[in-house]
């Protein structure tokens, strides 16, 4: 156990944690994280469901005839800066030495859309090296210390150009809007909110006219004491070169206190860099309500069922198969009442799942709870033993975080998210600092082990869903050009 000093307890105090709670992290890092126990992948006719388009046609009815009569929120995470997606753009700037993607960018740099505003910036006779310095440093746009929301992602025929967070506001009219109005909420971070209210008021009216709806836009920070403190290679507290501790975001897991303090029926959730052009947009807004078709339709059985174990006219069998082919739980035996109305009683997401075409990332699995039972899980490769990577190697399904989300009970309370999370889950990964390699944490993802205790339904979706910008050149590949 670490004795911290009256300044660390200080600092760990004002982020909202005790010195108990970072020794526990420091534990971690020293024992490591449990391997989840996974037992197959998912696949058609085992976890994931492949749909006729019959089924399509019914879900997506079931969606338009009854959005109305819930709220809904389309929840975004869109917090940090987009550093790394120019982080070749970086390395070149700060060795003078050309690479692929520097190179890249220079060759096709006015087909981004935000080559007319860099065009402004730059000096007369800009060279290749003005032209990345007023892209991603703080002399010109500043791209590189900018979030993803604000960049400029797509520039169309008639001269617009688009944010990423402009095509997540078209989105949320074609698919989340309920009475007229599209609630939307962005996690951000504390720097950035200013500027995010900032392009907010620029767009919204326009946006408000074309879809003649009323856009109602929250936003929420991550929470201080959902961060982790990093450690040395050899588990002793970081230092920073002033001699206090070093604290980092959590992750995406993190995220699942604010999803907590939601209050709609329905929550859309998706990737801030994951949009698409107009061209595309079809694929995203189908696909989007057949989730939401799903969930209500399912969601509706489940409270069925609920009320017939309270009322006393459940038939267990029944039960215990819709829960085993639907909502992704498999008794190792035979459950009571009481067991079912525990497993039916929780959180149900919606997710779209694709076939992995090799991006890196999360799938669906078969894992084994610690009572014997298996549940459907998304699992990253960090939490597979290398016992079980062959188990990895067969999966054909890649999660894109993709997921239509229900928080309500059959009473018409909130669950409370944080009592189904699994606090036994996590990452550990190598960073460093001015140079200094660490250890870093990452609690639960918000999609895996933040999710783990909800009920899950994976549905199998086309790979035109999942179109993420985790490069500069991502911007002219064909998923983001606008022709």
């Amino acid at each position: 156990m670490t004795n911290f000093s009256t300044q660390d307890i200080e600092q760990i105090t004002s982020h909202g944690l005790t010195p108990d709670t970072v020794n526990t992290q420091i534990q971690n890092f020293i024992s490591g994280f449990p391997y989840s126990d996974i037992t197959s992948p998912a696949y058609d006719g085992n976890g994931i469901l492949v749909l006729t388009d019959e089924q399509h046609e019914k879900y997506i009815s079931i969606y338009d005839t009854n959005c109305n009569q819930y709220s809904i929120t389309k929840f975004v995470p869109a917090s940090g800066a987009a550093t790394r997606m120019f982080q070749d753009l970086f390395t070149y700037l700060s060795s003078g030495e050309s690479n692929d993607k520097t190179q890249t960018v220079l060759d096709n740099i006015e087909q981004f859309a935000f080559w007319d505003d860099l065009q402004q910036l730059l000096p007369q006779n800009a060279t290749d090296t003005d032209k990345i310095k007023y892209l991603i440093t703080d002399a010109g746009l500043n791209y590189g210390s900018l979030p993803k929301a604000l960049l400029k992602f797509h520039k169309y025929a008639n001269g617009e150009s688009r944010t990423a967070l402009a095509e997540h506001l078209i989105e949320g009219a074609l698919y989340a809007q309920s009475n007229n109005t599209v609630n939307m909420h962005f996690t951000v971070s504390p720097e950035h909110i200013t500027a995010f209210q900032t392009h907010l008021a620029q767009i919204l009216p326009v946006y408000e006219t074309r879809f003649n709806t009323k856009y109602n836009i929250s936003m929420s920070t991550q929470r201080p004491q959902t961060d982790t403190i990093a450690v040395n290679m050899d588990n002793t507290p970081f230092r920073n070169p002033d001699g206090t501790l070093l604290f980092r975001p959590a992750g995406h897991g993190a995220l699942i206190e604010n999803l907590n303090d939601l209050t709609s029926q329905i929550i859309f959730i998706k990737n801030i860099d994951n949009v698409c052009t107009d061209k595309m947009r079809s694929d995203t807004v189908h696909y989007k309500k057949l989730l939401g078709g799903i969930l209500i339709d399912t969601q509706r059985q489940v409270f069925d069922y609920l009320h017939q174990i309270d009322n006393g006219t459940a038939n267990i069998s029944e039960i215990t198969e819709f829960i085993g082919n639907t909502l992704g739980y498999r008794f190792a035996n035979n459950p009571d009442l009481s067991t079912l109305h525990k497993i039916l009683n929780r959180p149900i997401r919606a997710c779209g799942i694709i076939r992995n075409t090799g991006a890196p990332g999360g799938g669906p699995f078969w894992v084994r709870t610690p009572t014997g039972d298996t549940s459907l899980q998304i699992v990253e490769p960090g939490q597979i033993s290398p016992d079980n990577i062959s188990i990895l190697h067969n999966g054909k399904y890649f999660s894109p975080t993709d997921i239509a989300c229900g928080i309500f009970d059959y009473r018409g309370n909130k669950f409370n998210l944080l009592h189904h999370i699994d606090e036994t889950a996590g990452f550990i990964s190598t960073k460093s600092k001015n140079g200094v390699p660490l250890r870093a944490m990452e609690r639960p993802g918000l999609w895996n082990g933040a999710m783990s205790d909800w009920n899950t339904i994976f549905v199998e979706t086309p790979n035109t869903t999942f179109t993420p910008v985790k490069t500069i050149i991502d911007l002219i590949t064909p998923d983001h050009t606008t022709k």
